[in-house]
């Protein structure tokens, strides 16, 4: 059985990325993309789906001592202590010339450690065992398109078993033995072989330099450095893209069927994402994700979608994998997302505020993005006043959701503040304005609950939705507006999880379609956090924030959800959205309570 959800750590090459278990296994890993299919897909299923584990001998289910990644980068360091010595096992994956890399050097601290490995490759997420022969001192590995050469230097025993690659080697204290495996289509001469050692020296030197580039000097360092680190190990450099998660199918409840492909690039990320670079003082990151929206986004206003592939691609077809039993029983195991084909109108405005945001940064201007904003403005006006799937890709009918009606608001602002301070832009500031108006105006009728002193999920609706937390972050209203300070506290008392925050209620009257429940949104306390900030309760803010950070596992990583009860992490994993909210918090609220 695979491990809990934080007991794993990532490792990636900027254009895919894997788990690690604190048992040395890797059991998810998707070749050569993001998107592509899993050769190690046992987090989803069982071994037999395909793992790659490394550990002293004897170990068994046991895991590692202790595990941190060195510095500011993502190169993993696991150790190991045993009655005969210790021993540490280096994990990375350099960013890729050509061919993707996964390394694993095995280095020992003292004594003699006795180590195993098992790898087992399983194609086509953990459905295809390859064919295996020996060549050029490599294992190589076959099935179909796909090929992986297994080099050991300097060369230790391996032979199959079981449908499997092992080795049994000891290390002593000073010896060092890598262990690389090179993925390439199977079509293609075998790509040049990298040097281990050398590239672990580039891989420190790279992350290194790149982190070093942060601006952000508060009092959470620590944890916003490793955040920014997770969002730039999901961002697949090719195109700027940045996917919500490494993974498939982590269940929001364990056993349970809310179970998603996160695996592809979200709109609804898009300004938050572009505000923590920004701040942060990654400018180029910036661009090229400003870049990807515009590029994603291109083509008629009416064809917008939710979310897109990681180089753009429109078609991200839904289907379950029957072979796989899904993490701890919850299935079924999905790939692609038919929310793809969802309207949900907030994004129109998601994506006006980025492009204001960036022009307001000073990015580099793109001709074309103000014309990409008018047309999205005009398809809006007409548009708006539909019912939606909202920000939460509800399975049930559409509504008219408030947080929906809000970011339709956004958009005319953003285009109403451009024209102000670019009034030599084309286009119809006054129209804009009545639409900002009347949008605002149906909102606080027909969205607000004078009654409980709070606004709603949707019109006429009586339950809540911690989206509308982002009312005076978004500046529709004021902090200090009445309706505001009730509606945080509408959300603190019916929407609270132990302190946390669900996104809203999954109860019989819930409005998602969906049977069952799931943890606390992280995301969504942040967002609390920033709201408890806004609204004058600085120590609350901060204490909540910290207390959101012991949350993070023993390496800095965060999934979607947690909870409470059982104090495990649920849903995809490493998420973006939950370390975008972290590092969004740390920037917007939070001197340390003494000096609040």
């Amino acid at each position: 059985m695979a491990q809990k959800i934080e007991d794993y750590a990532l490792i990636g090459d900027l254009q895919t990325a894997a788990l690690v278990g604190r048992d040395g296994s890797i059991d998810w890993l998707c070749l050569p993309r993001f998107d592509s299919a899993a050769c190690f897909a046992a987090l989803l299923g069982d071994q037999d789906n395909g793992h790659w584990r490394i550990a002293p001998a004897g170990a068994g289910e046991s895991s590692c001592t202790s595990r941190a990644y060195r510095g500011d980068s993502l190169v993993l360091e696991t150790f190991w202590e045993t009655g005969t010595g210790t021993v540490k096992v280096i994990d990375f994956m350099p960013q890729r010339d050509i061919a993707p890399d996964v390394v694993r050097i095995v280095e020992g601290v003292s004594g003699q450690v006795e180590m195993e490995g098992v790898l087992r490759l399983r194609f086509d997420y953990g459905s295809a065992v390859p064919w295996m022969r020996q060549a050029e001192e490599c294992r190589v590995a076959v099935a179909g398109p796909d090929s992986v050469w297994l080099r050991v230097e300097p060369p230790v025993p391996t032979y199959g078993k079981d449908f499997s690659t092992r080795s049994e080697f000891t290390v002593s204290a000073g010896e060092r033995v890598a262990f690389v495996l090179t993925y390439h289509p199977s079509h293609e001469p075998r790509p040049e072989l990298i040097d281990p050692f050398e590239s672990l020296e580039h891989s420190l030197e790279d992350w290194h330099d790149w982190s070093s580039r942060c601006q952000y000097e508060g009092p959470y360092r620590e944890a916003v450095i490793r955040s920014l680190i997770t969002l730039k190990a999901l961002t697949y450099a090719p195109t700027g893209g940045i996917v919500a998660a490494t993974t498939t199918s982590l269940p929001e409840e364990i056993g349970g069927v809310r179970n998603w492909d996160y695996r592809y690039c979200w709109l609804r990320d898009s300004t938050l994402t572009l505000n923590a670079l920004l701040a942060t003082g990654y400018l180029d990151e910036a661009a090229a994700w400003r870049d990807w929206l515009l590029r994603a986004v291109a083509g008629s206003p009416g064809d917008l979608q939710i979310m897109y592939g990681l180089a753009g691609e429109r078609r991200l077809p839904e289907a379950e994998l029957p072979w796989l039993a899904g993490y701890e029983r919850s299935a079924p195991v999905r790939t692609g997302n038919g929310a793809v084909n969802q309207l949900q109108l907030d994004v129109y405005g998601e994506v006006v505020d980025s492009l204001f945001l960036a022009r307001a940064a000073g990015l580099t201007s793109q001709t074309h993005a103000w014309n990409v904003q008018r047309v999205l403005l005009d398809f809006l006006e007409t548009r708006w006043r539909q019912p939606d799937e909202g920000l939460w890709e509800v399975r049930g009918p559409r509504r008219h959701f408030v947080h929906s009606k809000v970011m339709a608001w956004v958009a005319a602002d953003r285009a109403v503040r451009t024209l102000e301070a670019h009034p030599e832009l084309p286009g119809d500031v006054d129209r804009w304005r009545a639409m900002r108006d009347e949008v605002h105006s149906e909102v606080c009728e027909k969205g607000y609950d004078s009654a409980r002193s709070t606004f709603t999920q949707s019109y006429g609706s009586q339950e809540l939705d911690a989206a509308t937390l982002l009312i005076p972050r978004v500046g529709f209203l004021p902090a200090t507006d009445p309706r505001v300070i009730g509606t945080v506290e509408a959300i603190r008392r019916e929407l609270n999880q132990d302190g946390l925050v669900r996104r809203y209620s999954t109860d019989a009257t819930s409005v998602d379609g969906l049977p069952g429940g799931e943890g606390a949104f992280l995301v969504c306390s942040f967002w609390l956090a920033d709201a408890l900030h806004l609204t004058g309760r600085g120590k609350e803010a901060v204490a909540l924030f910290e207390r959101l950070l012991e949350l993070r596992n023993d390496v800095g990583l965060l999934a979607e959800e947690y909870d409470p009860v059982t104090r495990r992490h649920l849903g995809n994993f490493p998420q973006a959205f939950s370390h975008v909210g972290l590092v969004g918090t740390a920037l917007a609220t939070l001197p340390r309570p003494e000096a609040d």
